[in-house]
């Protein structure tokens, strides 16, 4: 309750009106009655048109402001919870930005989809009610409970008994509902997750005919929630008949008791009539509240989610001021590193690695799968920090830097080529915000991309469909390099970025490459000896140990494990060069 307090308090006038309209709501559903009890009881036994008429005149005013009120109220209720979904969501997708890996490992992408969509609209659905039913339904309550003991004491102990038993169904509804709106939104949780892979996937799906086996995966995960919600919906279906059986008992003991009063001149008809109204009226506020607050449990669960999400704390963390210039451009310095991943402390990926990169270097790492490449370079722009050592970038440690200010020295190209729907030209001015058309045309041509952005009829307003699906591989990877070759940074990380291209375009890119970036570091992952050969300097990685470092032909001489690799993959002619 505290997450959507803390939402709706930021909204305090429109909350203001919405409390007036709820009062006046009241009010005038209850003086409806008040004035039809006069009118039974007063003008029309005294056969006094006019007082009928005045009566009439004032109950269709008071309709006519009714209907204003609640129309207000709609509003001011919409209003309010429309904007607090809006600012949770924004909140959230502003958090995930400063998520670590760590933490989107811990939470679940598809779980943190859920929350910012599925688990954002439950607490807009419940704050609806609440700030409709939650505050008129109480304050409706108590003034019936007050017009009921003051128009027949007699008659109230009828209402008095039964809200005991009201109260009891009440408390036990939510304790049940709480542990299935759990189970409910944790197996939607899974329906996500699978969808997700599924959509991903769904070549690697098709390819090895496994259509089958992915339904039949789903229909298992989409039967839980189905079960986890049945159990939720059957609840909630049996309360409602239930309060309205209770209601219409004590309904039924009124008219009957309030007949015989009448009958023994106890109790006026009007009065009874009135009395009937105001019975209603607060049992049906009882009602309407007991269902607001059998959502609470499935709202709790998600503001639950929400706060996790919110309160999660990144990893990652800037010091109170952290480095924003430096003198130096372009030096990259590993010392004594020492990685694992957190919670594998006693298997490190990287185990004291040491070595140094300069402005107009070439430096490169290769090394069989798994040996810790990818997750060497991860830690110069902190995707993750380091769990011993340091690592420098102009001689200042990373952890030091803001982390705006650091990545701004970096272009990295990941090993998959994400783009994001939109244009070419929105896809590269993601590196440099005011590029011009020069400016990516130069990327493009640098990177080799130029060719193919030509043949497009609409050249760079070109569309890119959800992941640049209409474009291959090798075009992706192309313009992801163009992306960042576009922000001319001091320091350009390649993480395997040209495994998808052909050798010929291969070598033309690396070729522009070294004269457009001769003031800059480059380091570069790879599998091919033949994209890394003419590199300055070569680290050899092993199960996370550096176990060769030097030139291409130095390494050949003096380390087993490169020329294991180059001689799988180039000929006689070649090692000998």
């Amino acid at each position: 309750m505290k997450l959507m307090w803390h939402y709706t308090m930021r909204y305090k006038k429109l909350l203001l009106f919405d409390f007036i309209c709820v009062f006046g709501f009241i009010l005038i559903e209850l003086g409806l009655p008040t004035i039809l009890a006069r009118m039974i009881d007063q003008a029309i036994p005294n056969a006094s048109g006019n007082q009928v008429n005045q009566l009439g005149l004032l109950m269709l005013v008071v309709v006519v402001i009714g209907v204003i009120m609640n129309i207000l109220l709609g509003y001011f209720t919409t209003r309010i919870t429309t904007n607090i979904t809006a600012d949770i969501r924004d909140d959230l997708f502003a958090k995930t930005q400063s998520y670590s890996h760590q933490e989107y490992e811990a939470i679940g992408v598809s779980s943190l989809i859920t929350r910012i969509t599925n688990d954002a609209y439950q607490i807009m659905l419940f704050l609806q009610n609440i700030l409709r039913m939650g505050f008129m339904t109480p304050m409706m309550f108590a003034v019936s409970l007050y017009m009921i003991f003051r128009t027949s004491p007699s008659l109230s102990w009828y209402v008095l008994l039964a809200l005991p038993a009201l109260l009891v169904a009440v408390v036990a509804i939510a304790k049940i509902s709480d542990p299935l709106s759990t189970r409910q939104q944790k197996n939607l949780d899974k329906i996500n997750g699978i969808l997700r892979e599924n959509l991903s996937g769904l070549r690697v799906i098709r390819a090895f005919v496994n259509e089958k086996f992915e339904e039949s995966r789903f229909r298992k995960v989409n039967g839980a929630y189905t079960e986890s919600s049945k159990s939720l919906f059957k609840l909630m279906a049996v309360a409602q008949p239930g309060f309205t059986f209770l209601f219409n008992i004590v309904m039924v003991l009124i008219i009957w008791n309030g007949s015989k009063q009448i009958d023994a001149g106890q109790l006026q008809i009007g009065d009874l009539i009135a009395f009937i109204e105001y019975i209603f009226h607060a049992l049906f506020s009882f009602m309407l509240f007991a269902s607001v607050f059998m959502m609470y449990p499935r709202a709790a669960v998600s503001a639950r989610r929400i706060q996790e999400a919110l309160d999660a704390t990144s990893e990652i963390a800037e010091k109170e001021s952290p480095v924003t210039e430096t003198a130096k451009k372009g030096y990259v310095t590993f010392e004594n590193v020492t990685f694992a991943y957190p919670g594998h402390a006693e298997s490190p990926v990287i185990r004291d690695v040491s070595f140094t990169a300069k402005p107009g270097e070439t430096v490169a790492f290769i090394g069989s799968t798994g040996s810790g490449k990818s997750t060497l370079i991860q830690l110069i722009p902190r995707f993750y920090d380091v769990s011993a050592g340091r690592v420098l970038v102009d001689d200042v440690d990373v952890r030091d830097y803001s982390l705006a200010a650091l990545r701004e020295k970096i272009g990295y190209i990941p090993q998959k080529a994400l783009l994001f729907s939109g244009t070419i030209a929105e896809n590269l001015r993601y590196g440099k915000e005011d590029a011009t058309l020069e400016e990516m045309q130069r990327a493009a041509d640098i990177a080799q991309a130029a060719e193919f952005i030509a043949e497009q009829p609409e050249r760079f307003d070109a569309h890119l469909s959800e992941g640049g699906s209409n474009f291959s591989g090798g075009q992706k990877q192309r313009l992801a390099i163009a992306r960042a070759v576009i922000r001319r940074p001091e320091i350009y990380i390649f993480d395997d970025s040209f495994s998808a291209l052909d050798y010929q375009t291969d070598a033309k890119l690396r070729a522009r490459l070294k004269k457009e970036t001769t003031e800059s570091t480059v380091l570069i992952v790879a599998q091919r000896v033949g994209t890394i050969m003419h590199a300055d300097k070569i680290i050899v990685l092993n199960e996370g140990n550096v176990v060769g470092m030097g030139t291409h032909q130095e390494l050949l001489r003096d380390c087993q494990v490169y020329y294991d690799i180059a001689s799988s993959q180039l000929s006689e002619e070649e090692l000998v060069q």
